[in-house]
C-alpha cells in the first residue's frame, strides 16, 4: 500500500485490510471483487490484484511459508520489485539488505551531492549500492525505517529542515550551500576565487556530478539534489459516459454499473456504461457514438437527443489526463442485458459508494447529483418564494419565532 502513497492516506486502508484479512491464508480465500471493493480510492489497483495473487501463491505453492530473503521474494512473489523486497526482508526478517524508495533517493544525493539524473538505470544502481553499504547490520529494519522517515518529515523536497537534520555534518549538498554563499561573498568584496576543492569532484566527466548544461542554481540551495529528467507528459484522453438511471422500489435512483475486464487499467473495477472518443470529435458526434454504443449494448431505443449533457469531469491517472464527457439518461422501465456483455448491475448510491469503484466515476456521480440539485432548486424557484405569505394572511402565527425587527416593530391596529 505504501508504494506511492503516502502514509497518511493508507493508514485507515491498511487497518479496514487487516480487520477483514488478518492471514494470508485469510485473503488467499477472498474474491478479486472484495480486494477492489476495499481497495477502492487508494489508486494504482494492481497493487491489490497482485498482493492477493501472492497470497494465494504463498498458500497455494509455498506450504503457507513467507520467502525471507530479499532475492527470492523479489523472484517468488507476484507484484514483488526491489524496493518491497529490500523493505521486507530487512524489517520483517532482519536481512542487512538496503532499501531505496523516493524518500532514499532524496536523502542519499543530497548526503554525497549527486547531480546527475537520479531516475536514470545507473544512478539508481549507484544508489542501491550506497544503501547496501550503509545499512545497519544489527538493525537492518530500524536503519531502513530511519533513512525514509528522515527523507520524509526533515529531508523533504522543498524547504527541507536542515539545521534538524541529525547528519547535517556528513551533507556535502549542505557543505556546496556553504561554499558557494562564500565564493559570492568573496566575489562582491573583489577577493580572487580560491581553488576548487577536489573532493568536489569539478566539472570533468563524473557521471554522478549534474551535467555542465545545468549550473548550479543558488536559489535553491540543497533542494538543487536530487535532478530529475523532465517528466513525460501525460497521454490526453476523452471518453463519454453515461450514468443510466432509474426509480428503485423505495423511489430512490438507482444507478446501472459495469465490470471493466479483468486487465488492463482499472482491471476489474465497476464504472458508469463508457465508451473512448477518438480526438477532436464534436460534441453532436460525441453523444451519437454513446448513443450507438448505448443501443447496441443494452438493444434499447436510445437516441442522442434523449442524452442529457452534465458536464467534463477531469481525472488525472499516473500517465493518463483523463476527461470524462459526462451525459445522464433516465429510464422509465427496466434494461434486460445480454449476459454475455460486461457483468453488470442496478446500484443505489449508498452502493456505489461501497461498491469496487474508481475515484473518477464517483466524481462522474457527484457531478450528476449537483446537476439533480440544481434542477430541484431551480424546479422549487419556478414556485412562489419560500415562506412568501398570500396577501391578507397574517404576518405571525402561534409558535413562529419573531425577527428582532418585527418583535420591536409597533403592533398595527386591527
Amino acid at each position: 500500500m505504501l508504494q506511492q502513497t503516502q502514509v497518511a492516506t493508507v493508514i485507515d486502508y491498511y487497518n479496514r485490510w487487516m480487520q477483514k484479512w488478518p492471514t494470508l491464508q485469510a485473503l488467499a480465500q477472498a474474491s478479486l471483487e472484495e480486494v477492489n471493493e476495499l481497495w477502492a480510492g487508494l489508486g494504482y489497483y494492481s497493487r491489490g490484484k497482485r498482493l492477493q495473487e501472492a497470497a494465494r501463491k504463498v498458500v497455494s505453492e509455498l506450504a503457507g511459508q513467507m520467502p525471507r530473503t530479499a532475492e527470492d521474494l523479489q523472484k517468488l512473489l507476484p507484484g514483488v520489485g526491489r524496493y518491497t523486497a529490500g523493505a521486507i526482508a530487512s524489517i520483517s526478517y532482519g536481512q542487512a539488505t538496503g532499501v531505496v524508495d523516493g524518500n532514499v533517493i532524496r536523502v542519499l544525493c543530497r548526503l554525497r551531492c549527486i547531480g546527475a539524473d537520479s531516475s536514470s538505470p545507473a544512478i539508481i544502481d549507484r544508489l542501491w549500492d550506497m544503501a547496501n553499504t550503509l545499512v545497519d547490520r544489527s538493525r537492518p529494519g530500524d536503519f531502513n525505517q530511519a533513512l525514509m522517515e528522515l527523507g520524509a518529515t526533515v529531508c523533504v523536497p522543498k524547504a527541507p529542515l536542515c539545521g534538524e537534520c541529525p547528519v547535517k555534518q556528513h551533507c556535502r549538498a549542505r557543505r556546496r550551500v556553504e561554499k558557494e554563499l562564500a565564493f559570492a561573498s568573496q566575489k562582491l568584496f573583489g577577493k580572487p576565487t580560491p581553488v576548487p576543492d577536489v573532493e568536489d569532484c569539478g566539472a570533468g566527466g563524473c557521471p554522478l556530478c549534474p551535467p555542465a548544461a545545468e549550473p548550479w542554481d543558488s536559489s535553491l540551495g540543497v533542494t538543487n539534489f536530487p535532478r530529475k529528467a523532465a517528466k513525460k507528459q501525460p497521454r490526453v484522453a476523452r471518453t463519454a459516459t453515461c450514468v443510466l438511471e432509474r426509480r428503485g422500489c423505495h423511489g430512490a435512483p438507482e444507478y446501472l454499473i459495469v465490470q471493466r475486464p479483468s486487465s488492463g487499467l482499472l482491471a476489474g473495477l465497476w464504472e458508469f456504461p463508457s465508451l473512448p472518443l477518438a480526438q477532436g470529435l464534436q460534441e453532436e458526434k460525441q453523444r451519437e457514438a454513446l448513443a450507438d454504443h448505448l443501443r447496441a449494448w443494452t438493444g434499447w431505443p436510445v437516441v442522442a437527443g434523449g442524452l442529457r449533457f452534465i458536464g467534463e469531469v477531469v481525472h488525472i491517472f499516473s500517465h493518463i489526463h483523463q476527461t470524462y464527457v459526462v451525459y445522464s439518461l433516465p429510464l422509465d422501465e427496466d434494461v434486460i442485458l445480454d449476459p454475455a456483455l460486461s457483468p453488470s448491475r442496478w446500484v443505489t448510491a449508498e452502493e456505489f459508494h461501497t461498491s469496487a469503484v474508481s475515484t473518477a466515476m464517483k466524481k462522474v456521480l457527484k457531478a450528476r447529483e449537483k446537476q439533480h440539485g440544481e434542477e430541484s432548486s431551480a424546479g422549487k424557484g419556478s414556485k412562489r418564494k419560500r415562506g412568501a405569505k398570500p396577501q391578507g394572511a397574517s404576518s405571525t402565527r402561534p409558535g413562529t419565532q419573531l425577527s428582532l425587527h418585527a418583535f420591536l416593530r409597533a403592533p398595527t391596529s386591527p
